[in-house]
């Protein structure tokens, strides 16, 4: 039996903090992994309000970190003792997307969220949020969904790995290839507004406006590499000052709100980029006139888990982290522990964090 936050209902404002689950027995090509941190993202509150469908009930969470503790007959990639990461989009290596070099457009594994159960309790059968559920003490994934890291690399700056960091700094390095000396703005200074703003200042940008309505982000955002900020209403003047009103060569949208889309494209330059960073909901669509679409030459870049190959890029964030030029500790707002999931949940909600860590013994 291990602990695991489940939500049995979308809306549900709490989540059930049992102690009484397991994990499916593991098969020839899966892995078991004991979580040793996981992150607190806004993905998971999208979850539980629904704007990413999942199946109920589910165990919360996909982005963690943890230690091997068995693998199956077919499994040669890790061994038990083995520090990991966890992938919650592992890529097959055979599809179409994956044989093109997309391995974070893989859809081999998408289905089997949603049908195949991850853990069981005495009430039956309970999925696990994107395949994994990291919100818990042990997971089973396929061993395409883990990912080795050095033993150096401390659990709760691994687990950050799994989501937050290469969704930020990935779109900077592998989605836009932001060039040195560009001026580039990034609408949304949360968890991942924040990667993205430490990846365009390792690309070597040289003006980074961090657009923001909660003016308490503005100084976080200039810690992490931000040279201006800017609310809705002073943008326009800022946009002036910085690019005598031409607009940025990017703009990363980091919301996950058709609004924040239109206020990135809006701080586009004439033939600049504009990425979509942030995870949105099927129903709020955004608009653009076929006219302005090919007069004002900008190009929309969606950017899916920052483009990132995790088994190349996990190595090149950590090489970053060691040369003191990635920053993963000053991401991390509270180290928790699991009971306090609930108060991480309205914490998240209430944009008072960053990043919080759960940490499990």
């Amino acid at each position: 039996m291990a602990r695991a936050a489940v939500l049995h209902a979308v809306g549900d404002k709490e989540l059930d903090l049992r102690d009484d689950v397991t994990t499916v027995d593991p098969g020839p090509d899966h892995v078991k992994v004991k979580i040793k941190a996981t992150g607190v993202c806004h993905s998971d509150l999208s979850v539980m309000t629904g704007v990413l469908p999942m199946p109920i009930p589910v165990v919360i969470g996909h982005e963690g970190a943890g230690v091997v503790t068995e693998v199956g007959a077919h499994v040669t990639n890790v061994a038990p003792g083995d520090h990991v990461v966890i992938n919650w989009s592992p890529d097959c290596g055979t599809c179409p997307e994956c044989l093109r070099g997309e391995p974070f457009l893989c859809m081999t594994f998408i289905g089997a969220t949603f049908t195949e159960p991850r853990f069981q309790n005495e009430a039956g059968p309970v999925f696990g949020m994107a395949g994994c559920g990291t919100w818990a003490e042990e997971i089973v994934v396929p061993f395409q969904g883990v990912v080795k890291v050095a033993e150096d690399v401390p659990f709760e700056y691994a687990a950050l790995l799994g989501c937050g960091i290469p969704t930020g700094v990935g779109a900077v390095i592998n989605t836009a290839r932001v060039r040195p000396g560009s001026k580039v703005a990034v609408v949304g200074a949360g968890g991942v507004g924040l990667s993205v703003i430490q990846g365009v200042r390792i690309a070597g940008a040289s003006a980074i406006l961090a657009i923001d309505p909660n003016e308490a982000k503005h100084r976080i955002a200039k810690q992490f590499g931000a040279t201006h900020t800017a609310t809705l209403e002073n943008l326009d003047e800022t946009k002036g000052l910085l690019t005598a009103g031409q607009g940025f060569d990017y703009v990363f949208e980091v919301v996950g709100k058709s609004a924040a889309i239109q206020t990135a494209w809006a701080a586009t330059r004439r033939g600049g980029d504009v990425i979509v960073v942030g995870a949105g909901a099927a129903d709020d669509d955004w608009r653009q006139s076929a006219f302005s679409l090919l007069f004002e030459g900008k190009s929309l870049k969606a950017s899916l888990y920052g483009g990132c190959d995790l088994k190349r890029d996990i190595p090149l964030f950590v090489d970053l982290w060691r040369a003191g030029k990635l920053d993963i500790d000053n991401l991390i707002t509270r180290r928790i522990g699991f009971e306090d999931l609930n108060d991480a949940v309205q914490a998240l909600n209430n944009g008072d964090v960053i990043r919080q860590v759960v940490l499990f013994d």
